[in-house]
């Protein structure tokens, strides 16, 4: 069975992924995902995954930003897309080529779990266009930038989806789409 391509990701209401300036405080601070259910997408995600793909932003404001004491995705093989590539660090492989070919040679590889793009839109773009992401499952959370860096750019080409299904959890709204 084929690999999947999946990409996890949550976005404001006026489809932001971060600030202007890359911050993303607003999925730190706010309390849209406390709620009486026990918001259990990512631990869905993850039992379905052993691959994650991220820019180098991402990468920096995960391991720097969110979780600074303890990756979350030590448990993943890690591709980083940079053009400063370094010395990959255990699981932490960076990459300073096309994420189009890197997913490519990734889905080839047999008896393998599914792969997870993390972000940011930079690596979405090309991936839409090339038609390699198989679900995008959408966080929507319920907070309106104004502005920012959005989830899908300029440089993405049109593309039709299918709704699989949405549901509720405390006060986000989770989109799942196919193409």
């Amino acid at each position: 069975m084929a690999r999947k391509v999946i990409l996890f990701i949550a976005e404001t209401l006026d489809g932001y992924i971060a600030e202007e300036n890359g911050n993303i405080d607003f999925l730190i601070d706010s309390d849209f995902s406390s709620g009486e259910t026990n918001d259990c997408e990512y631990e869905k995600l993850a039992r379905h995954v052993d691959t994650v793909i991220m820019g180098h932003k991402t990468y920096n404001q995960v391991a720097n930003k969110l979780s600074p004491d303890s990756y979350p995705y030590d448990d993943f093989e890690n591709y980083v897309l940079t053009r400063h590539p370094g010395e990959d660090v255990g699981n932490i492989h960076f990459f300073d080529g096309e994420v189009v070919d890197l997913v490519k040679g990734l889905k080839k590889e047999s008896a393998k779990k599914d792969i997870w793009i993390v972000g940011g839109s930079s690596i979405i773009a090309p991936l839409v266009n090339a038609d390699l992401i198989d679900t995008y499952q959408i966080g929507i959370v319920p907070i309106v930038l104004g502005k920012g860096i959005p989830l899908f750019s300029e440089k993405t080409n049109f593309k039709e989806l299918t709704l699989e299904s949405a549901k509720k959890v405390n006060g986000i709204s989770y989109l799942e789409y196919t193409k």
